[in-house]
């Protein structure tokens, strides 16, 4: 089943053609036919029973596994054309992650932490201290650049970890269950920070989620089941 894309919108940043995976010949495919397209600056959460494919759905759209058919393409390059180095290098400079336990490093400061990216490409120094405070400050963390995480709440360092994966401009934004770990309202104000720096960026973004509350900040909901992607029924 399809689930297509806004009329009008862009050409897709992500776009997933029948996309299938098994991983055991004695049992179902995990992912059968899948369809997917989201373009620049558009937000998508996908919502689903555990189980039903998700993980292994964000592999697939990041390069961490390929399909047994079909086709996933990120930024007009097809992932399964890619060897192993190359679709590394790809992450590196197109895809952010944002993840439920947070994944920062305990001995840097939060500046540090979110300029781990920019070091990985090799931007100098000075540019990286000013895009890093800039951003910072956009998720009102600024003053928070030389604390480490141990001196920060959980609502804070998701943020760094938010800032981490925006930081080196990517084209696509993958955030699995990113408010996991959060209160309610913690999250909910996270979420709109998140949303605030896709549109700001223009870039694209896969939210999976559980949270009904943490899908509706998307521009679209989507649930993933046995027979692919859907629009989320209005209830």
């Amino acid at each position: 089943m399809t689930a297509e894309r806004a009329a009008g919108t862009p050409e897709p940043i992500l776009r997933l053609d029948a996309v299938r995976k098994r991983y055991r010949a004695d049992r179902p495919a995990v992912l059968d036919g899948v369809d997917l397209e989201v373009a620049a600056g558009e937000y998508v959460a996908i919502m689903g029973e555990s189980g039903v494919g998700k993980s292994t759905l964000l592999h697939l759209i990041a390069g961490l596994d390929r399909p047994d058919s079909g086709h996933a393409w990120l930024d007009g390059v097809d992932l399964g054309t890619l060897d192993d180095d190359a679709r590394t290098l790809l992450r590196r400079r197109s895809v952010g992650f944002v993840f439920q336990a947070f994944h920062v490093l305990p001995y840097l400061t939060a500046r540090q932490n979110v300029e781990l990216p920019l070091r990985l490409l090799g931007v100098g120094a000075a540019e990286r201290r000013s895009r890093t405070d800039r951003l910072l400050a956009a998720l009102g963390i600024g003053a928070l650049a030389e604390r480490r995480p141990r001196e920060l709440s959980g609502g804070e360092i998701q943020r760094i970890a938010i800032a981490r994966a925006l930081i080196h401009e990517p084209r696509i934004v993958l955030a699995d269950e990113p408010t996991g770990n959060l209160d309610p309202s913690t999250a909910t104000r996270t979420l709109t920070l998140l949303r605030s720096q896709i549109k700001a960026q223009a870039t694209a973004a896969v939210l999976i989620t559980h949270s009904l509350a943490a899908a509706r900040t998307a521009d679209r909901i989507l649930v993933l089941d046995s027979r692919g992607l859907a629009p989320l029924e209005a209830s």
